[in-house]
């Protein structure tokens, strides 16, 4: 595609927007179906590392169901921006942690040991139907993925109104292996999304 930079801006600039203009009922409504879904699909979270991530610009805010995780022998991360080009640092959170602003004034834990996560559950501005992500911009999640190997389990969290035909997936993007929405969790198989039970993405 021509000009892929100022068309992906473009979308992410309207997809935003869209998003921050939900009602707080839709937005709580949708958000207690995903919670649900990430509960009933992926019980084996409850025994990793799990990225998180603090909700930013009315993205699904994960960490009430992160804290039941956690409650059921997971560790909880945050990620750190530590340097322009570089991969994420995740730093173990728990609710009681101190934190302080990070880069773009999101919180981060102080002085919280370093984690090597086995899951991500990270925040999508747009997915395509060949599970790819399109972010904010900066590169950190696809940077930070192309460090782990092997890859950690990536579940990619949207509403189905930030769902397009096509990101146009450049060589160093990443498909996510999963993207859970208000109409249910979708796996990536053969560069394409697949809706699936949460019963089966369970025993998976």
């Amino acid at each position: 595609m021509d000009n892929l930079l100022e068309w992906r801006k473009h979308q992410r600039k309207q997809l935003i927007a869209v998003r921050e203009t939900l009602s707080e009922v839709t937005h709580q409504q949708w958000s207690q179906t995903i919670s649900d879904l990430l509960k009933q699909g992926f019980p084996k979270l409850q025994k990793m590392n799990i990225g998180i991530y603090w909700p930013f610009r009315g993205e699904y805010d994960p960490r009430s169901t992160a804290l039941y995780f956690m409650r059921h022998g997971a560790t909880l991360a945050l990620p750190e921006i530590v340097g322009k080009d570089k991969p994420l640092c995740f730093r173990e959170w728990r609710p009681d942690a101190p934190l302080k602003n990070g880069a773009y004034g999101i919180p981060v834990p102080i002085e919280a040991r370093a984690v090597r996560v086995d899951a991500i559950i990270i925040p999508v501005v747009g997915f395509d139907q060949h599970g790819y992500r399109l972010g904010y911009g900066s590169g950190y999640f696809d940077r930070t993925l192309a460090t782990y190997h092997p890859q950690p389990l990536t579940i990619g969290i949207a509403f189905e109104m930030q769902r397009l035909e096509n990101v146009y997936a450049q060589p160093h993007d990443i498909a996510l292996h999963y993207i859970v929405t208000e109409t249910g969790i979708f796996r990536t198989e053969n560069h394409e999304l697949k809706l699936i039970p949460a019963s089966q993405c369970a025993e998976e």
